[in-house]
């Protein structure tokens, strides 16, 4: 089992590394031109991702209904989840790239962007929603190599997709000197050949192998054969993955937004977009454990096997927190140094000391926010978005209550006091609604 959870989690943390890496790139060649730029280029990615991370259903319903496919050796359902998936994610990102106008500023207001970051942060957004399309059905893509238990071809697929992102960005920043606007350009660019290379993967699979799911004659995608997910359910999948992605979207815009309202300077706004780039670069990684409780738990799910499907969660949590600790020790150990590299103390001064106060607020996140990211993969894998629905609801109102009650009278440490409950509530809801819920029903199968 430690084997079987290394071969997925090992490659899928590598491949998510590289993404906060993207980001933290950014945000280091804006350090350059000052804390202004800085903020700047975190805000337009919030901004951005807003609109952008809500869809990332697109990648988690396809894991774990292709991984339960899987499981029950169904080749159909494996080729139904990737087409409605990419159908699905072509519709939207053509949707995302007309309405860039109201999107735009529906997340300014949403995130309270000062009238001096406005033209810097629309700059950015107009050019990089033009990869909505490319960054959908590469979402897609991921899910569905996922769930057929391959790590292998994800993790070249990011990593192609982020180097040429930051040698991309590098030059037409530094060499170009297109500033804001050549981060955005390098993304684009990215994107896109990130999705004629998965569409390659495609085309190799189907080459390789006699038993691919796209080429052997598979059912009518619009008509389900009785073992596997019907449309209906299809949609009420991705619909509850979809709120929960907007719940957890809307908790870090209301960060953004009662950071920006907070009578601070641009120094403290500077350090929290440093801080949640190392916030992302804990998640992303603790999310390689997660990406592969979504195969290992839909794969044992869809198998039917209780036994393997707990030992599976159990031992990807140990795993999982154990990368945890890993991360709060390098955080709290690089200091200044590991800081220095997003705020240059000869053109940032001012950000880098603010950053280091906090600290140990990220130290601290470190270890309790990581359940929660684990649990995640879990309740995908076990396509109980319902579930994922509702505590997320439940979770973002005890966030909203905190920050009213008692965060918002102690600054910007009381936001960031606010946010690390919203962490640890999910995580406690999340592992209530288990123990409850779902290990009663794999008691049932083992006594049936």
């Amino acid at each position: 089992m430690n084997r079987e959870i290394l071969r997925l989690a090992i490659p899928n943390i590598l491949s998510n590394i590289s993404v906060p890496l993207i980001s933290s790139f950014d945000t280091a060649l804006m350090g350059n031109l000052g804390g202004t730029h800085i903020a700047a280029v975190g805000l337009g990615s919030m901004a951005f991702n807003f609109v952008y991370w809500n869809f990332g259903f697109l990648r988690m319903g396809t894991t774990g209904l292709t991984a339960q496919a899987f499981g029950r050796g169904s080749l159909n359902g494996q080729a139904q989840s990737l087409l409605r998936g990419a159908v699905l994610a072509l519709g939207i990102g053509l949707c995302l790239v007309l309405l860039q106008q109201p999107l735009v500023r529906f997340t300014e207001w949403l995130l309270n962007i000062r009238n001096d970051q406005l033209a810097l942060v629309e700059e950015y957004f107009f050019i990089r929603i033009l990869a909505a399309p490319a960054a959908l059905l590469q979402m897609v893509l991921l899910g569905w190599f996922f769930g057929r238990q391959n790590a292998v071809w994800p993790l070249i697929l990011t990593l192609a997709v982020n180097v040429a992102n930051l040698g991309l960005s590098y030059y037409l920043v530094t060499q170009a000197e297109w500033g804001i606007a050549g981060v955005a350009w390098g993304t684009v660019a990215a994107q896109y050949f990130g999705l004629l290379l998965g569409i390659g993967f495609l085309v190799y699979g189907g080459l390789r192998s006699r038993n691919w799911p796209l080429t052997r004659k598979t059912a009518d995608p619009r008509a389900a054969a009785p073992e596997e997910v019907s449309l209906g359910a299809f949609f009420r999948i991705n619909r509850d993955i979809f709120i929960r992605t907007v719940c957890l979207t809307l908790s870090f815009a209301f960060f953004y937004n009662r950071a920006n309202a907070l009578d601070v300077g641009t120094a403290t706004v500077a350090a929290n977009v440093i801080l949640l780039q190392l916030v992302n670069w804990l998640s992303y990684g603790v999310d390689g454990f997660a990406f592969a409780a979504e195969s290992l738990v839909g794969k044992y799910a869809g198998a039917g096997d209780p036994v393997r499907l707990r030992r599976a969660i159990w031992r990807i949590m140990a795993w999982g927190m154990g990368l945890a600790v890993v991360y709060a020790l390098t955080y709290w150990m690089g200091g200044r140094s590991l800081l220095q590299l997003f705020a240059p103390e000869a053109s940032a001064a001012a950000t880098l000391a603010v950053t280091l106060q906090y600290l140990p607020v990220l130290v601290l996140f470190c270890l309790l926010a990581t359940p929660c990211y684990l649990l995640d993969g879990v309740f995908v894998g076990l396509t109980a978005a319902r579930a994922m629905r509702q505590t997320m609801l439940l979770a973002l109102a005890g966030y909203l209550g905190a920050y009213y009650l008692v965060g918002q009278y102690f600054g910007n440490y009381g936001l960031w006091g606010s946010l690390l409950f919203f962490m640890v509530l999910r995580a406690g809801m999340q592992w209530a609604w288990w123990r409850l819920g779902w290990v009663s029903e794999l008691r049932s199968i083992e006594a049936g």
